[in-house]
């Protein structure tokens, strides 16, 4: 009888609910080190353990975004309105479920501490990126990045991603997309008609200030 009663208290103990945020972070964490299995590729693969990207290869960081900004880009991804090669398949994989908890899972990451010292040596306080992060060029009616984008580009909400210590690859990448339509998920099409005012010494000017912010490290866990 006593064994009996253990195997029914083991099983109760199986069946019990995990609570919403515990079992979506423990299906994110699994999906981030070893994919779904349906298809869609590890994250770490591309933006690493700690969800700080890969600079020189223009992968992004995920680490500490804004989980609603993050889903939005996932779902786009699937439904093709944002293109990507590598990230349209991979997000196409990927049930509505579990785009939101990996959402969820890399918006509480905390900051790697390696950003809080960017490689990127910082411009002069009057470079040409430094003028278009926080001035602009009004004469061309381009405003500021950080007016949008939070100062030194730490990032506002889900529609305005942070700048600060992502790679200048996917910066100026993204720049680029937007100019040439072939990315056009922004919010009233700020981005495509902003972009198209700037020269490819521009976006590589404004791409390489914002790598060059450093950020502070976070003790956030998922």
């Amino acid at each position: 009888m006593r064994a009996v009663g253990r195997h029914l208290l083991a099983l109760m103990v199986m069946t019990l609910p995990l609570v919403p945020w515990q079992a979506q972070a423990t299906d994110a964490a699994t999906i981030a080190r070893q994919g779904n299995g349906r298809g869609a590729a590890p994250c770490i693969a591309c933006h690493g353990g700690d969800g700080a990207g890969q600079a020189q290869a223009g992968n992004p960081r995920l680490a500490g975004l804004d989980a609603a900004y993050l889903e939005k880009q996932l779902d786009d991804f699937a439904s093709g309105t944002r293109g990507s090669v590598v990230m349209q398949p991979t997000a196409s994989a990927l049930s509505p479920e579990e785009r939101q908890a990996l959402a969820t899972y890399y918006s509480k990451l905390p900051l790697p501490p390696a950003l809080a010292t960017p490689a990127t040596p910082m411009p002069p306080a009057d470079s040409l990126g430094a003028r278009l992060a926080t001035r602009g060029d009004w004469d061309r009616d381009v405003p500021g990045c950080v007016q949008c984008h939070g100062p030194a580009g730490v990032g506002v909400g889900a529609h305005f991603p942070p700048l600060a210590g992502q790679p200048a690859a996917y910066l100026a990448a993204q720049l680029r997309a937007w100019q040439q339509g072939t990315r056009h998920n922004d919010p009233l099409q700020l981005m495509q008609h902003l972009s198209a005012a700037l020269s490819p010494q521009d976006i590589q000017a404004v791409s390489t200030w914002f790598a060059a912010q450093p950020l502070p490290a976070s003790r956030a866990q998922p």
